[in-house]
């Protein structure tokens, strides 16, 4: 039995600044890396965003060592670099044909994900209907004030994982982010995770699928998405080809 090709909705920023003016935005390895594992899989992916249209991307994302191969192929891809210019926003998405939604990092994340009622209505109906939610470095953002139904919050209780406060210094953030998310995870019930500073690492639970830093992006979080697939057509009875 060959289940159906399955769909990933990728969630990125719209901001390009911090509050002081500094430039910020999408880390682009953190998007284009998963995006890569997941096509070679043969999965079909859409992006959207906030408000929709363009997407900024953090310059410091564009640089040596963060530049990765990824990145560099889709820098040097019209075709690709064209679905960052006008991404539809996410109210016209419709969350019942996800199989996976995918929340991006950057910085941009912290201001437009954090208290966007719109994305977390998104996020808590895809997750209750049995689909994974996943997220890369700051993407983790936009899951920690996600409510359920039943009021509690998706977070509580579950292993997770995002850039620490530590980092936040480290990158010399801690003046510009408009909270500390490491606490904010706490607050919220999670579990959460630090590893050492700008390792990569991803912790999956119970739908849950979160990576530390943008590195973690490919080979752990879309990784562990892919798993988590698997392992849901299982339990769904459709058993599947090895994936």
């Amino acid at each position: 039995y060959r289940f159906m090709t399955k769909r990933i909705l990728h969630i990125v920023t719209n901001v390009g600044q911090y509050d002081n003016g500094d430039s910020t935005g999408l880390w682009l390895s953190g998007l284009t890396t998963a995006w890569d594992r997941f096509e070679q899989r043969g999965f079909e992916q859409d992006i959207a965003s906030p408000r929709g249209g363009d997407v900024p991307l953090d310059p410091r994302s564009l640089k040596f060592p963060f530049r990765n191969e990824s990145a560099k192929s889709w820098l040097n891809n019209q075709e690709r670099m064209a679905l960052l210019k006008n991404t539809p926003p996410i109210r016209s998405v419709d969350p019942n044909t996800y199989d996976a939604i995918c929340l991006a990092g950057g910085h941009g994340a912290m201001f437009d994900f954090t208290h966007n009622s719109e994305l977390h209505n998104l996020i808590a109906s895809i997750y209750e209907r049995g689909a994974i939610v996943a997220s890369v470095g700051h993407g983790y953002c936009g899951i920690l004030n996600v409510r359920l139904s039943d009021g509690s919050y998706l977070v509580n209780g579950k292993i997770l994982t995002g850039p620490s406060w530590k980092e936040e210094k480290l990158a010399l953030a801690s003046q510009k982010v408009p909270y500390n998310a490491e606490e904010l995870a706490k607050e919220r019930g999670a579990d959460y995770i630090r590893t050492k500073p700008y390792r990569g690492t991803a912790a999956a639970t119970n739908g849950l699928v979160t990576g530390h830093n943008n590195s973690s992006s490919g080979n752990l979080v879309a990784s562990s998405v892919c798993d988590e697939l698997a392992r849901l057509d299982l339990l769904k009875g459709k058993g599947s080809e090895p994936l």
